[in-house]
């Protein structure tokens, strides 16, 4: 139980409720900032503006899968207030305060390390990634029959790494009946390709690998899909980008070969938002019980 312990949600969308629904249920208190359009009313909880909030009394901050943009701007739906984390406001919680976050990024990571307070990136977790490939892989398959005019089954499918998400995705559509190709780098991971039963091929060789691909799904959050690669792409490919903004794909080239090129990072808050929550929330759970039952110097 929470019993005690003020939590502030910053923002964000869908996902969150199911982390205040758990909130509510373990019985902490809970400030929500960025939700006044919000209709459901939750027993416990308080809807205020960013300049209302008391930070002096929280003892954790939740903020959005993205965390915050460059200019420390927090992303919510349910709100038109512009909802802004500095180090000002961090600087005001107690030492103890912890900070949750999807990502992070340079901001994020300078205002956390000029407050001197703890950041938590969920999405660096392994649980969580694993979790969260399911309704990746989901959405990927509803994207790739959205934007194709032929079948997945015996379709030639590369994916691009093999991560917690480059795994799952490739063993699914092969699953489905692809000829499902794997790029990585790791020997280790070529090995991994070749034991599920995959054809492996080193990223080095992507021109090449290209020539006859129907589908490209990528998870490399750097560019990798480059010009020379989609110019060896026949003209039907369809590249699905995974990874985050602003993904590993020349999407100008793209265009301008005609080629289409999707970039669907959060895929998991778009096509299972309540899953993805509640994935959010389990985790969430264990990492607040664990930090209150040690209590807060």
């Amino acid at each position: 139980m929470l019993t005690g312990m003020h939590v502030a949600v910053m923002g964000g969308d869908a996902r969150q409720l199911e982390i205040i629904k758990m909130l509510n249920e373990l019985d902490a208190k809970v400030t929500l900032i960025g939700f006044e359009q919000l209709d459901h009313a939750y027993t416990g909880a308080v809807k205020e503006k960013v300049s209302e909030a008391n930070f002096s009394e929280m003892d954790a901050i939740i903020l959005p899968v993205r965390g915050t943009d460059q200019e420390g701007q927090v992303d919510t739906i349910f709100s038109n207030e512009k909802i802004v984390l500095t180090e000002e406001l961090l600087i005001q919680t107690p030492k103890h305060c912890t900070i949750y976050s999807g990502i992070s990024n340079p901001y994020l990571d300078s205002i956390i390390s000029s407050s001197n307070r703890k950041l938590v990136q969920l999405f660096s977790r392994d649980d969580v990634a694993i979790y969260n490939s399911i309704p990746t892989v989901e959405g990927t398959i509803m994207m790739a029959i959205q934007h194709t005019d032929f079948t997945i089954h015996g379709s030639n499918v590369l994916v691009l790494g093999l991560g917690r998400v480059g795994m799952s995705v490739a063993r699914t559509f092969a699953s489905l009946g692809a000829k499902v190709k794997v790029g990585a780098r790791k020997t280790e991971h070529i090995a991994r390709i070749t034991e599920m039963g995959l054809t492996p091929f080193h990223l080095d060789d992507l021109e090449s690998v290209v020539k006859d691909v129907d589908i490209c799904i990528n998870t490399i959050p750097v560019l990798v899909v480059k010009a020379n690669v989609i110019a060896k792409m026949p003209a039907h490919t369809l590249i699905i980008d995974l990874a985050s903004k602003p993904g590993g794909t020349d999407f100008r080239y793209a265009e301008k070969r005609g080629i289409k090129a999707l970039l669907a990072p959060s895929l998991p808050g778009i096509v299972a938002p309540k899953t993805a929550g509640q994935i959010l929330a389990n985790v969430l759970s264990q990492l607040l019980e664990h930090d209150f039952k040690n209590g807060k110097e």
